[in-house]
């Protein structure tokens, strides 16, 4: 029934493609076929282990595995319209969209063969309550849809409502994200190979501090996905 209801809506109202506007022929979702077409796809995927977002985690992140991006993020391109949106649009919806294409895609490549579970990279209460939902689980519940993982946010917590991180330095962000995470059951992934998820990824600061927070006090290993991977 749901489904025959959204199909309606789409007739009534379709929906506008979040790239480029024009409307999205029924049964596209938010992103029409040609904007699909040509999204900036990163292709780390041909190679979770060495590419240019699994490099930023070596000798900071112990046992780390696949590590990949879906699009690049470039901030004045028409792509990307879809994070912007997604965070700063009250659009949560595009999270679970992205996630579900992206996760569709990566598992023809059996990117999620092994994982046990997904962690999205929390918001402090404040800005999650701001802005009234956290992106990155947004994306993390999309991703768990498609793969039928099990999605565990309570496991970590961000303790500090951190500084925007968007006009820092690597050095700067490295800093501002210290002590900004809290591990509230490390029984939960004890021995488990966890896939954290983050909306974007720059210099990879974000993850870095709350996967340090996890292993500290819990064995587990580790693989990276990401919706969108800014080249700094």
């Amino acid at each position: 029934m749901k489904g025959f209801w959204q199909r309606l809506m789409d007739m009534v109202s379709p929906q506008a493609c979040v790239v480029c506007g024009r409307r999205v022929p029924i049964g596209d979702g938010l992103v029409c076929t040609e904007c699909n077409r040509t999204l900036p796809r990163t292709s780390h995927i041909a190679d979770p282990y060495e590419n240019e977002m699994a490099k930023l985690f070596w000798g900071r992140i112990d046992n780390v595995e696949r590590c990949a991006a879906f699009i690049f993020h470039q901030p004045q391109a028409e792509s990307s319209r879809i994070i912007y949106n997604m965070k700063y649009g009250n659009r949560p919806e595009i999270g679970v969209f992205m996630g579900r294409l992206m996760a569709e895609e990566f598992g023809s490549e059996q990117f999620f063969s092994g994982i046990d579970c997904i962690i999205p990279i929390p918001l402090s209460r404040q800005k999650e309550r701001r802005r009234g939902y956290n992106q990155s689980r947004e994306v993390a519940r999309g991703v768990s849809e498609a793969t039928g993982l099990p999605l565990m946010d309570k496991v970590v917590r961000r303790i500090v409502d951190t500084e925007s991180q968007t006009q820092k330095s690597r050095l700067e962000r490295s800093d501002n994200m210290e002590g900004a995470f809290q591990l509230v059951d490390a029984a939960a992934i004890e021995g488990r190979h966890v896939l954290i998820i983050d909306d974007v990824v720059t210099t990879g600061a974000t993850i870095c501090s709350c996967v340090s927070e996890m292993q500290r006090t819990a064995n587990c290993h580790v693989s990276i996905l990401a919706l969108g991977f800014t080249k700094s």
